[in-house]
């Protein structure tokens, strides 16, 4: 009886767990639509991740200690170059993307991040199965589809471009973060790379001639850039990483292709944002490939199903 109880209990967690992922990483696309409308693309994700690293490094302190910031310098740069791949590259191109596309057009195509994955595979002379290729070509149908056309509405290509090279960045992160050194404590490994991330957005920001005029910036636009510190980049993270050691890789890594369908549809309910039937239809290509990519190697024995990195987003 006790044993059934916990069992259920822990049903309930994990599938509660799961409802956050899917919402809440589903749901920053549309928060950062909100932030670029008053706020610097870079300077804003600068903001984002910075103040998330100050915030996970000190509840990480707090409840683990020091040890779990114990690390040689071949592990904290391995978090570092994965926290540039992700967030700076990944992330501030997608917020710099979503200046020019819809919210939904750009959760569509960086979906494309588990095929990517597949490539680099393939690049470094791993072979996927059958039916993993065969889920890369039909995903990949449908992103080229989605990219020649801005899915039957008036996106501008260099957004979409941009978010091309946003997927790419983020898929190399994390192709290279299960390769690499990096710290063994995950909850530290991210402040680190958040904290590298939003460096790095900081440096590309002055570069390219960002400034902040805090009078410009709208009340919801900073109510979004919140919700991004708190819901998307520390309470959907932590249930991430918790479902991580508690659930099946099979389930978790579903969010890859439910995430995309939760953007589109806040960013149509919210922002009225078009979804026509030609974007809808490259959508459900790219979503099919995914899930026969994840769904096929979660059957290989020899290795992990190629997960996705948390959302760029």
């Amino acid at each position: 009886m006790g044993r059934d109880t916990t069992d259920s209990r822990k049903t309930l967690l994990v599938w509660g767990a799961l409802a956050i992922v899917y919402v809440v990483w589903g749901s920053t696309y549309l928060a950062i639509k909100i932030v670029v409308e008053t706020l610097p693309p870079l300077l804003g994700g600068a903001m984002r991740f910075v103040t998330a690293s100050l915030i996970l490094g000190a509840v990480v302190f707090l409840f683990r200690g020091r040890q779990a910031f114990r690390m040689n310098r071949r592990e904290l740069g391995g978090a570092a170059l994965v926290g540039l791949l992700l967030l700076t590259g990944g992330n501030g191109m997608v917020a710099v993307a979503e200046q020019h596309i819809s919210s939904g057009l750009a959760a569509l195509l960086v979906a494309s991040v588990p095929l990517w994955l597949v490539i680099f595979r393939i690049v470094t002379r791993d072979r996927p199965q059958i039916m993993t290729l065969a889920g890369v070509l039909i995903g990949f149908g449908g992103v080229a589809v989605l990219s020649l056309t801005g899915g039957g509405s008036a996106a501008d290509g260099t957004g979409i471009a941009v978010i091309l090279l946003a997927s790419l960045s983020w898929s190399l992160g994390s192709f290279l973060s299960a390769r690499i050194p990096m710290p063994a404590d995950p909850f530290a490994a991210s402040a680190i790379e958040m904290a590298a991330g939003g460096a790095g957005l900081v440096l590309t920001a002055l570069a390219v001639g960002e400034h902040l005029d805090l009078t410009a910036v709208s009340g919801r636009s900073w109510i979004a850039l919140v919700y991004l510190v708190l819901m998307g980049s520390l309470v959907g993270f932590t249930a991430y990483v918790w479902l991580l050691g508690n659930a099946p890789i099979s389930l978790v890594s579903t969010y890859a292709y439910v995430n995309p369908v939760v953007a589109v549809v806040l960013g149509a309910l919210i922002l009225s944002e078009p979804v026509t039937t030609s974007m809808v239809a490259a959508g459900v290509v790219i979503v099919l490939g995914v899930a026969l990519v994840v769904s096929t190697e979660r059957r290989r024995k020899a290795e992990v199903v190629p997960e996705p990195e948390p959302t760029p987003a």
